[in-house]
Order: structure tokens, then sequence, then C-alpha cells
């Protein structure tokens, strides 16, 4: 079912947000689903972060959106770059957004907004500079 949560077009929204995010900072960002989370939804969200070499990223600021699909759970996971600078919360605001998509079964809308939200975070504390920035991960969705 994780593959098929999203149209093609959808896809294409989601990566096309990832991609503009990405060219307002040197953070990154990622999007995995999957069908079923194996325990807790944060501590799965660690593990796939670790998989998809998120903590790898030069200056620690990779964003994971993490979905189990048919266990409506989801979690936004930050690097410790991130986590540094951003207040106390900042991820659940930007979970609080989305739920409010998700509640309505705006799956796209509610991810593409968690996206624009984090990057305008990661601007502020990671500017993008051509000249030295590179697309460390991949802007694709991932699934589990």
């Amino acid at each position: 079912m994780a593959e098929k949560l999203f149209s093609k077009e959808e896809k294409q929204q989601i990566v096309a947000a990832i991609k503009a995010a990405e060219l307002q900072t040197s953070g990154e960002i990622q999007v995995h689903l999957e069908n079923h989370c194996k325990g807790e939804v944060l501590d799965r969200a660690a593990d796939v972060f670790a998989m998809l070499k998120m903590h790898k990223t030069k200056l620690r600021n990779g964003v994971l959106f993490y979905l189990a699909v048919e266990d409506h759970k989801f979690a936004v996971l930050g690097d410790g770059g991130i986590n540094a600078v951003v207040p106390k919360g900042f991820w659940d605001g930007i979970k609080e957004e989305m739920v409010k998509h998700f509640k309505e079964g705006k799956f796209t809308q509610g991810l593409v907004t968690g996206i624009e939200m984090s990057g305008k975070a990661l601007k502020e504390h990671f500017p993008y500079d051509a000249d030295t920035d590179k697309n460390e991960l991949s802007d694709e969705i991932s699934f589990g």
C-alpha cells in the first residue's frame, strides 16, 4: 500500500517540494514510506535515518519524514546539527500542521507542508551556498 499511496503526479509534487526546499539550504530532506512500523515510531524512524545514511551529511542537517501508512503513524526526525539550533518542540509544530492535512486525507499536501516548513527553518540556520553545496542525499521517495 505504501508505494500506492501517492499517484505518479503526487510523488512528483513531493520530490519537487524537496528540491525547492533544498535550493534554499544546505540541509537534506528525505521521505520514506513503508506499510508497517516495526516498534515505536521514533525508534523506527531513527533506524531508517541510519539505513539511508542521513547521519553522514557534512553538517548533520538531514530531515527525515517517515510514514508507516497502514499503521497510521509518522515521525519527523532531524539530525543533531539541526536539533542543536531549532527550538524545543520545533518538530512537533511541523507534525501538527501535517496532521491537519492528513486528517482530511490530503497526504501529499501534508508532506509538502512539512517539507516547506522544514526548508524554511533549514534556510535560516543552514543557508544555501551555490559555490560549496552539493546534494548529498537522494531527493526521491524511498520505500521499505
